[in-house]
Protein backbone atom coordinates (compact mmCIF):
# COMPACT_ATOMS: atom_id res chain seq x y z
CA UNK A 1 0.00 0.00 0.00
CA UNK A 2 0.87 3.29 -0.68
CA UNK A 3 2.08 6.50 1.98
CA UNK A 4 -0.89 7.76 3.40
CA UNK A 5 -2.09 11.08 2.01
CA UNK A 6 -2.00 14.59 3.98
CA UNK A 7 -4.92 15.56 5.24
CA UNK A 8 -6.07 19.26 5.59
CA UNK A 9 -7.23 20.55 8.79
CA UNK A 10 -9.78 23.74 7.28
CA UNK A 11 -10.80 23.67 3.65
CA UNK A 12 -8.75 25.56 1.17
CA UNK A 13 -10.58 28.20 -1.31
CA UNK A 14 -9.27 27.38 -4.95
CA UNK A 15 -11.33 29.75 -6.86
CA UNK A 16 -14.71 31.41 -6.72
CA UNK A 17 -16.86 33.57 -9.03
CA UNK A 18 -20.63 35.21 -8.65
CA UNK A 19 -23.68 32.49 -9.96
CA UNK A 20 -25.99 34.83 -10.87
CA UNK A 21 -27.16 38.52 -9.85
CA UNK A 22 -28.63 37.51 -6.45
CA UNK A 23 -24.85 36.95 -5.26
CA UNK A 24 -24.82 33.75 -5.21
CA UNK A 25 -21.54 32.51 -5.50
CA UNK A 26 -19.65 28.85 -6.94
CA UNK A 27 -16.94 28.14 -5.02
CA UNK A 28 -13.88 25.49 -5.28
CA UNK A 29 -12.24 24.19 -2.52
CA UNK A 30 -10.27 21.37 -1.25
CA UNK A 31 -10.82 19.54 2.28
CA UNK A 32 -10.37 16.50 4.09
CA UNK A 33 -13.80 14.76 5.23
CA UNK A 34 -13.24 11.16 7.53
CA UNK A 35 -9.90 10.50 6.02
CA UNK A 36 -10.77 11.31 2.35
CA UNK A 37 -9.15 14.51 0.52
CA UNK A 38 -11.98 15.57 -1.35
CA UNK A 39 -12.73 18.71 -4.07
CA UNK A 40 -16.29 20.24 -3.60
CA UNK A 41 -17.66 22.55 -6.21
CA UNK A 42 -20.60 24.29 -3.75
CA UNK A 43 -22.87 27.16 -4.73
CA UNK A 44 -23.16 29.74 -1.86
CA UNK A 45 -25.82 32.34 -0.76
CA UNK A 46 -25.43 35.58 0.45
CA UNK A 47 -27.07 35.39 3.76
CA UNK A 48 -28.37 38.68 5.70
CA UNK A 49 -24.98 39.85 7.32
CA UNK A 50 -23.85 39.89 3.67
CA UNK A 51 -21.77 36.45 4.11
CA UNK A 52 -21.51 33.38 1.83
CA UNK A 53 -23.07 30.05 3.09
CA UNK A 54 -23.14 26.70 1.66
CA UNK A 55 -26.05 25.21 -0.07
CA UNK A 56 -26.53 21.60 -0.72
CA UNK A 57 -26.36 22.38 -4.22
CA UNK A 58 -23.46 20.67 -5.60
CA UNK A 59 -20.87 17.63 -5.90
CA UNK A 60 -17.78 16.76 -3.44
CA UNK A 61 -15.71 14.07 -4.97
CA UNK A 62 -12.42 12.36 -3.72
CA UNK A 63 -9.31 14.72 -5.05
CA UNK A 64 -7.72 11.56 -7.12
CA UNK A 65 -11.11 11.87 -9.56
CA UNK A 66 -10.25 15.43 -9.49
CA UNK A 67 -8.29 15.30 -13.75
CA UNK A 68 -11.05 12.86 -14.64
CA UNK A 69 -13.34 15.99 -13.69
CA UNK A 70 -11.36 18.45 -15.45
CA UNK A 71 -11.84 16.53 -18.59
CA UNK A 72 -14.73 16.17 -18.61
CA UNK A 73 -15.58 20.39 -18.10
CA UNK A 74 -12.99 20.61 -20.90
CA UNK A 75 -14.91 18.39 -23.26
CA UNK A 76 -18.11 20.34 -22.26
CA UNK A 77 -16.23 23.83 -22.81
CA UNK A 78 -15.59 22.80 -26.24
CA UNK A 79 -19.07 21.74 -27.01
CA UNK A 80 -20.81 24.52 -26.39
CA UNK A 81 -18.23 26.49 -28.46
CA UNK A 82 -19.17 23.75 -30.62
CA UNK A 83 -22.54 24.44 -30.37
CA UNK A 84 -22.16 28.19 -30.66
CA UNK A 85 -23.43 28.59 -26.97
CA UNK A 86 -20.04 29.88 -25.79
CA UNK A 87 -17.48 32.47 -28.31
CA UNK A 88 -14.36 31.59 -28.69
CA UNK A 89 -13.02 34.21 -26.18
CA UNK A 90 -15.60 33.58 -23.30
CA UNK A 91 -13.76 32.72 -20.22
Amino acid sequence: MGARKPELAEPVVVDQFWANRRHDAIVVDLSTYQGHNLVNVRKHAMDRDGKLKPTPKGIAIKVTRLPDLAKAINKAVEKARELGLLDGDDE
